[in-house]
């Protein structure tokens, strides 16, 4: 029952809208071109770049090299290095969260920001937390690299990220996404309406254990968790 569980809540927080959870404001971003990246970054330096459903992060290792974890299902069908290392599509990424595997990869600047600004260290201020030296983050990101279980609850790329520069694994997305749901769970309202698809369901389809346990049980668990 809790493995069924988790598998829907990662499933919500993939089709979920990343971006509405962003908490960074515009006076905190500290944002530079990858082309300009040359005079900002360090190793050991945290990076994000905001994506279109989601903000990624990485480590930078020096010379024009980032750390970073991608959701990707190549590595379990080859072993082929040369096919692995290749840019990761939509399709490799979305089975390899389905499949909960990833990598922890190193990629030039360029590649890691896929044309997007990059913030550099903005999770210092967000997190309030004090950042281990650049050299031990950039190690700790060195030795993590290889193929890694994935999950986008508990271990995506922010918590790598934040491990490395903080010595603790932090995911502010999936704490604010975590949040939105216990908001969506308390409001009674979601027990009428799963209630009422519910009822909708058993008229289309007919009825059937299929459709009439989860008319039942979803509500009640709502109800009970509310």
């Amino acid at each position: 029952m809790l493995d069924s569980l988790t598998y829907l809540l990662e499933k919500l927080f993939l089709l979920a809208n990343f971006s509405l959870f962003n908490s960074i404001s515009s006076e905190e971003e500290k944002c530079i071109d990858y082309c300009d990246y040359c005079d900002s970054l360090q190793r050991g330096d945290l990076l994000e770049v905001p994506r279109t459903l989601f903000i990624h992060f990485g480590i930078y290792l020096g010379e024009n090299k980032v750390a970073h974890m991608m959701p990707d299902i190549m590595p379990v069908i080859t072993n082929d290095k040369c096919q692995i290392q290749k840019m990761v599509t939509n399709k490799r990424l979305l089975l390899g969260v389905l499949s909960k595997n990833a990598t922890i990869r190193v990629d030039t600047v360029e590649d890691f920001a896929y044309g997007s600004k990059i913030l550099l260290n903005n999770m210092d201020n967000t997190l309030k937390m004090q950042p281990l030296p650049n050299e031990e983050a950039a190690k700790r990101a060195e030795k993590l690299v290889g193929v890694i279980p994935y999950s986008l609850l508990w271990n995506n790329c922010e918590h790598f990220a934040t491990y490395c520069r903080y010595g603790s694994p932090v995911s502010l997305q999936t704490d604010k996404f975590c949040e939105s749901l216990k908001s969506v769970i308390r409001d009674q309202r979601s027990v009428l309406l799963t209630a009422f698809l519910g009822v909708l369901s058993i008229a289309y389809l007919g009825m059937a254990p299929s459709t009439t346990i989860p008319t039942v049980f979803i509500p009640f668990m709502l109800w009970m968790a509310g």
